[in-house]
């Protein structure tokens, strides 16, 4: 189900064995466009200490609790890798949380999660686990690939802080970027919420992230192959309500582009 970050902003996290704390934040492939890790913010349980979960850990929400059930306990939690926020997360920093939690790598891969689409979970023994669990040769074999990228930029890239940057058009600048639509089952990044009032009298609209030409993150801005008036008369978006699949191919009809989901078939 599509999801906006401000709607997943604050979410509680539900350990195997307890309340763990909220999301207050997404670190984003800017590459392959998926949420890789969910920073979480613990509480006083842990003194307020935030930690990197990653979508591969969690299951079904709980959307009328507003929960996020994951696969991990608070005592794994509590031992977990220290994160520094204020720095990027580098590709050392996902080697040691996958190694930790003994996930295999997404990256090498032909999937946005290594051999899949999704990071799937069922429940065994009252547990998350992964329906296929990853075997010790594969594990071993994702922390060499990553362990040999290790000095690479891993394009991790924090969702609250693209909030403001400038949006630019094929023909000059149309607003700016006002949240997120991410898909909590893939955990992909579908689409940028767009505020054209900074142009125009106008309102939010969507554009996905294969339309981005590219990011300057210096300048805080984003580049579109898209013109001023496209996303002008794009279809608004209504905030109270993610876009259901109508929506989304009345947004792609109107800028001439393929769907996501034709990709797939």
């Amino acid at each position: 189900m599509l999801q906006s970050l401000k709607n997943l902003a604050g979410v509680a996290v539900e350990g195997s064995d307890g309340a763990i704390g909220r999301i207050v934040d997404l670190y984003f492939d800017d590459q392959a466009w998926t949420i890789r890790f969910l920073l979480v913010e613990t509480g006083d349980w842990l003194k307020g200490r935030k930690v990197l979960i990653s979508p591969m850990a969690t299951g079904e929400p709980d959307r009328g609790r507003g929960l996020l059930p994951v696969s991990v306990t608070r005592e794994q939690v509590s031992k977990s890798p220290d994160i520094d926020i204020h720095k990027p997360v580098s590709r050392q920093h996902e080697t040691e949380n996958y190694a930790y939690y003994g996930y295999p790598g997404h990256w090498g891969g032909t999937g946005i999660w290594g051999k899949g689409l999704a990071p799937r979970m069922t429940v065994a023994g009252g547990t998350l686990v992964p329906e296929a669990a990853p075997q010790e040769d594969e594990v071993a074999q994702a922390q060499a690939d990553a362990l040999r990228q290790r000095g690479d930029d891993p394009h991790l890239r924090s969702a609250r802080a693209m909030i403001r940057y400038h949006l630019r058009a094929n023909d000059g600048e149309i607003g700016h970027v006002d949240g997120m639509i991410i898909d909590d089952e893939t955990w992909a990044l579908r689409y940028f919420i767009v505020n054209t009032s900074d142009w125009w009298i106008g309102h939010q609209v969507l554009v996905a992230p294969s339309w981005i030409d590219d990011i300057s993150w210096l300048d805080a801005a984003v580049s579109v192959d898209l013109s001023r008036e496209a996303i002008k008369r794009a279809p608004p978006y209504d905030a109270d309500a993610p876009p259901d699949r109508e929506q989304e191919r009345r947004i792609h009809e109107h800028y001439a582009r393929p769907g996501y989901w034709s990709e797939r078939a």
